[in-house]
């Protein structure tokens, strides 16, 4: 896109004889000096105003424009050197004005594979060894990227272009613009190729993850405006037990817990904002009473468990714990012992319930996990699972932005040529597909990838942010938290 520079303002020149309004002025003053000369007062007044009315609207005619208001945008795929610091300057929210103190909540649902109805599937009859476990670290750096101080840094560090960080900024502000008057997001709408189910908790915490990725909360970043209300409209809905999901209890449900509970585990590690510490806690110890007997979650509270669900779960307690709230840690020996239960016989695949086959998707999920349970980066069966990613690269004809959501975490936490071969695609892959005008600008549209008519235009918008957000979401754990 070519720049365009502002246009010049023409200065004020004085009057000269080629100047049209000139010389109309000349013939109306010689005129009216031949009829003022026998003319009664009140005919003298009327000529007179009537001269300043017509000079007057002369001079409006000829005064100069207003500079137009300009935007220069630069894109780039390379890395590094040519990040400049992004900026947002548009018209005020008038979200703005509001400065009521406020807390927060997380998103959303899914309903076949990983996002399907209840299998029946039998157990298998003695859960895998785990061998080589260790005890996780404290987490609390992880979030530290999001700090405006180190983004920059961390984007020329990890490979994120200006490109990528112009994709974030487009996305939050689609977000922005689909906003409810009520503070929280939809689904279904108002925007095109929305779910085919409603679930306004998950979707507005969806949106705040999106937001609290790119380091605003509710008091900083450019749309704190977006955060304060998005976070009251949740915390409304938080329940005396702990329950964020409300109705009826469907395969939304346990999704919608636990990822309320992640968003209000980071603002609160973000901001720590007392007033959210209560509300958090009370959201975790729901989940940890909700934990199945198998060590993982399902749709049900305390019944069964498959990977998807869980991983949810487990990112949401690990944030929990991040933010230094109180998670009891049998919870994450419960986890991986169901891990092994999922996991094929060299424990490098994963599956979604015990007894299926692997799949990418709770490969990535699962490894995930294992890397926040304490994997070193060096494990054997980690290495092999990351390779077997790499096979499943990110391809357009095949979009499934749920598996590529946890792929590009797991990649990123390795590094080294793992995440370069993945962020070599995806930098370039995701941005170039984003809608690029008309209302939907910013948004990415759910047609073609594997569950978007289960989330809907705003849930596959949202894992596309997260994704471009990578650089600085979360810290490569192996880099800047174990080995501290």
């Amino acid at each position: 896109m070519a720049n365009r520079q502002p246009a010049k303002s023409p200065s004020r020149q004085e009057p000269t004889t080629e100047d049209p309004s000139v010389d109309l002025l000349e013939i109306l003053n010689r005129t009216i000096s031949e009829v003022v000369e026998g003319a009664p007062a009140w005919l003298v007044s009327l000529i007179f105003h009537l001269v300043l009315l017509i000079g007057l609207g002369l001079w409006f005619i000829a005064a100069p424009d207003v500079n137009p208001f300009v935007v220069q945008m630069r894109f780039a795929s390379d890395t590094g050197e040519q990040l400049e610091e992004m900026t947002i300057d548009m018209a005020p929210d008038v979200d703005q004005l509001d400065e009521e103190q406020i807390i927060a909540q997380l998103e959303l649902p899914l309903e076949t594979e990983p996002l399907a109805a209840a299998i029946a599937v039998p157990e298998a009859p003695e859960p895998i060894s785990s061998q080589r476990e260790v005890v996780a670290p404290s987490l609390g750096r992880v979030l530290d990227g999001r700090k405006p101080a180190s983004r920059k840094a961390l984007l020329k560090a990890y490979g994120g272009t200006a490109l990528t960080e112009a994709a974030v900024l487009r996305g939050l502000n689609w977000l922005r613009r689909n906003r409810k008057k009520d503070g929280g997001w939809s689904l279904t709408g108002p925007y095109k190729d929305g779910s085919r189910d409603e679930n306004r908790e998950s979707a507005t915490a969806l949106a705040l993850l999106a937001f609290q990725g790119a380091g605003n909360t509710t008091n900083k970043g450019a749309f704190r405006a977006q955060v304060r209300r998005g976070t009251r409209f949740l915390l409304k809905r938080l329940q005396d037990n702990g329950k964020f999901y409300s109705g009826r209890l469907d395969n939304h449900a346990l999704y919608t817990q636990a990822q309320a509970t992640m968003a209000v585990s980071e603002l609160f590690a973000m901001t720590g904002d007392e007033d959210l510490h209560e509300p958090a806690q009370r959201a975790v110890d729901y989940c940890v009473r909700a934990q199945s007997s198998q060590g993982g979650w399902r749709y049900h509270p305390g019944h069964d468990a498959d990977t998807s669900v869980t991983g949810w779960f487990l990112v949401a307690l690990k944030s929990a714990q991040m933010a230094g709230l109180d998670v009891p840690s049998q919870v994450f020996i419960d986890v991986s012992r169901f891990l092994d239960r999922v996991a094929n016989p060299n424990m490098d695949l994963y599956a979604y319930v015990p007894g299926e086959l692997p799949k990418p998707s709770m490969t990535a999920e699962a490894l995930l996990c294992r890397q926040y349970l304490g994997w070193p980066q060096d494990d054997e069966r980690l290495i092999s699972g990351v390779k077997y990613l790499l096979d499943h690269p990110i391809q357009w004809r095949q979009e499934n932005s749920y598996y590529w959501y946890y792929a590009t975490q797991v990649m990123h936490h390795m590094q080294g040529d793992d995440w370069k071969q993945w962020n070599n695609v995806m930098r370039v892959e995701l941005p170039a597909h984003q809608v690029d005008e008309g209302r939907d600008n910013g948004s990415w549209s759910p047609n073609r990838d594997r569950w978007g008519v289960y989330g809907g235009r705003l849930f596959n918008t949202c894992m596309h942010i997260y994704m471009l957000e990578v650089y600085y979401r979360h810290l490569p754990i192996y880099e800047h938290v174990y080995q501290d």
